[in-house]
């Protein structure tokens, strides 16, 4: 097995120009996969293993709907995929999520936190509020894994123990879609258990996602993403914006520098910052989904969503600088 810092090096994937001299640059392993999941292009190490981290969050809300969970609608199964911003549309979601099986907030057990859109942080705390598991970017998720017990009769209090039948059984899920080992398995920053996956296999995996049949569970996740990307991400959030831009794209962000997202044409890629730094995320994805033929107009944004600013104004880029080998 390979892992970050082990194997083959990543190479240059984005560069912090500032004033005209490249300032930083940022590394990354990137898998690109067919329609059918065959490993078509690469930068780095394609089999690298990796924390996915949120962006395995539409793997696992897919395995939850094949263990009983059923979302009542789009929303709802954008909101258990989502790492969403705590705007007060999504935490009114999260609460109606976990009303529909008789529990409140009290049932949740991710780590508390202040709302991720910093109009939404602003606001709540001006109203003297305090950090909550509602406003945590993954409240959606553990409301779906609560709605999972509770239709399966599993304990709610002890979710998140890795002995708990629903972190086995998710694990198991993870593994068959990613190829990854259920017994390689640590502690997401919410206190849910995270998987190590082969980049491969998660860039796979979403491919999986869009070609998934009606019906299915991960048509069922895939759709719900489609149809409301704010939930997966907020009214304000570069996912969010790469799937309005593209339709039929689905697209998820990770801690830790990682990417996940199908194409429109059913093709899935996935890419690892070696660094983990979370600015060069945007202009990492944006800069692969311009190298595999999207539009370079409607990824503008996304290239350009962090700056390089100076005295409150632009100094600087994020300029990608990836290069794909054919496999």
């Amino acid at each position: 097995m390979r892992y970050i810092g082990s194997g083959v090096p990543a190479p240059p994937a984005v560069e912090v120009v500032r004033g005209g001299i490249i300032e930083s640059v940022h590394r990354a392993h990137i898998a690109v996969v067919g329609p059918d999941g065959r490993l078509l292009q690469a930068a780095g190490d394609p089999e690298v293993r990796v924390f996915a981290r949120s962006s395995l969050k539409p793997l696992i809300a897919a395995a939850m709907v094949d263990l009983g969970f059923r979302p009542s609608s789009p929303q709802s199964a954008a909101l258990s995929a989502a790492s969403h911003s705590g705007e007060p549309f999504h935490v009114a979601s999260v609460q109606a999520m976990l009303a529909a099986v008789g529990l409140n907030a009290d049932a949740l057990a991710n780590t508390p936190d202040w709302p991720f859109d910093e109009t939404a942080r602003v606001a709540w705390i001006a109203g003297g509020g305090q950090k909550t598991r509602l406003h945590a970017n993954c409240s959606g998720k553990h409301a779906a894994m609560l709605t999972t017990c509770v239709v399966n009769g599993w304990d709610v209090g002890s979710y998140l123990s890795p002995s708990h039948p629903l972190p086995m059984a998710l694990g198991e899920a993870v593994a068959a879609s990613t190829g990854a080992d259920p017994a390689d398995v640590a502690v997401d920053g919410c206190g849910a258990a995270i998987w190590a996956v082969p980049l491969v296999g998660l860039a796979s995996a979403f491919a999986g996602l869009a070609a998934a049949a009606p019906g299915s569970s991960q048509r069922v996740i895939a759709d719900g993403m489609r149809a409301a990307p704010e939930f997966v991400g907020g009214s304000r959030r570069e996912a969010t914006e790469l799937m309005r831009a593209f339709p039929g794209m689905i697209a998820k962000d990770g801690a830790d520098g990682v990417y996940a997202a199908t194409l429109p044409d059913g093709r899935g890629v996935a890419l690892k910052l070696e660094d983990g730094a979370p600015r060069a995320r945007p202009a990492a994805i944006a800069g692969t989904l311009a190298l595999l033929g999207l539009d370079p107009a409607a990824l503008a944004p996304v290239l350009d969503w962090e700056k390089v600013n100076g005295g409150g104004r632009p100094v600087g880029q994020m300029r990608p600088v990836m290069e794909l080998r054919e496999v």
